[in-house]
């Protein structure tokens, strides 16, 4: 083992590398986790104790060289590594970088959010694949409801209780059966629908729904709430409430604000009447809440829904729905000024 280790030191006396690759791999050899040293040590276990302290006098020395040689080799190496550099004209102007910008439909969803978060609202999710029970059922769409045929559903074929959500509502569920009133959360996420893909729908969009559960909540704290939203949204403090339905929610309505007729894109986008629809609402119906366990006798609420690509187009006079999924940067570089 004497001549062994006497070679070695020869050798890494000798040894002189060409480039910091070289110097590493022959660090590795040597001094790494599976390199002749650490068989070095194994074997040293074996040596006689007659010569056991001079051989492993003989093993510190040489590992002690090795790592001062190598050291030694970087550092005048990388030395000359900066030497070169330093002869490249650093005053050369550079590429610019590319800076990026926020997706629309993140911006508008951050805007809404923050808005709602002033008057307390907390922010909740939930998955995209849901089951029949939180997407429909708990939401008073029974088996066979004829509601259900509103909303066009892709389900997953191995498992038919199972589907893409078809709207942010599961997610309310959700966050119903987790915790008790009073209750004031946002739910914001991606929905599916199996529709025909046009300037105006698509398969994928996003939502924005808000719930809010308590006591003795009424109507008018719902109107107050929306009328709250669309001034800070939008600017525009005039509203009004059409009766529709939902089956969440009774009454529903559906909501415009007043767009305004001032230039010839308010008359288009409003049909030349001013007004424009922004999202549906209604009073949760009191079958949701006994669904998830909520004592109707004392608590009531109010919810409502939005689409987010639908009230980014309003605000950035966007034409086609279908240009926020195309992943054209010419169409994203046009928002990098905006928070």
């Amino acid at each position: 083992m004497k001549d062994k280790l006497l070679r070695l030191l020869d050798e890494v006396e000798a040894f002189n590398g060409n480039t910091l690759e070289e110097v590493e791999a022959y660090r590795i050899k040597l001094l790494g986790s599976k390199g002749i040293l650490k068989d070095l040590f194994a074997e040293f276990k074996m040596v006689d104790g007659q010569e056991k302290k001079e051989i492993g006098q003989m093993l510190n020395d040489l590992r002690q060289a090795a790592t001062e040689k190598i050291n030694n080799l970087k550092q005048n190496l990388g030395k000359q590594s900066i030497g070169h550099q330093s002869k490249e004209d650093l005053t050369r102007p550079s590429e610019p970088l590319q800076l990026g910008a926020r997706h629309p439909i993140s911006i508008v969803k951050n805007q809404i959010l923050e808005v709602f978060s002033r008057i307390g609202f907390t922010v909740s999710e939930g998955p995209e694949i849901e089951d029949d029970w939180h997407n429909f059922t708990a939401l008073n769409l029974s088996e066979h409801h004829p509601a259900r045929d509103m909303q066009d559903t892709f389900f997953i074929q191995r498992n038919p209780d199972m589907l893409l959500r078809t709207h942010t509502s599961s997610v309310q569920v959700r966050y119903m059966e987790s915790h008790q009133p009073p209750i004031r959360t946002v739910s914001p996420g991606r929905v599916f629908r199996n529709e025909d893909i046009s300037a105006r729908a698509h398969c994928i969009f996003h939502q924005v729904e808000g719930l809010y559960i308590d006591t003795d909540v009424s109507f008018a704290d719902l109107k107050q709430t929306l009328l709250y939203f669309t001034k800070e949204m939008f600017g525009k403090s005039k509203i009004r409430l059409r009766p529709s339905y939902f089956p969440f929610t009774e009454p529903s309505a559906e909501v415009d604000i007043y767009w305004g007729l001032q230039t010839e894109t308010d008359y288009r986008i409003t049909k030349g009447t001013g007004w424009l629809e922004i999202m549906g609402c209604g009073m949760v119906d009191p079958n949701v809440l006994k669904n998830v366990g909520i004592d109707t006798d004392k608590y009531s609420g109010f919810a409502f829904g939005m689409g987010i690509e639908r009230i980014a187009m309003l605000l950035y006079q966007i034409p086609d729905i279908r240009m926020f999924y195309e992943n054209d940067l010419r169409f994203i570089d046009q928002f990098k000024s905006v928070i």
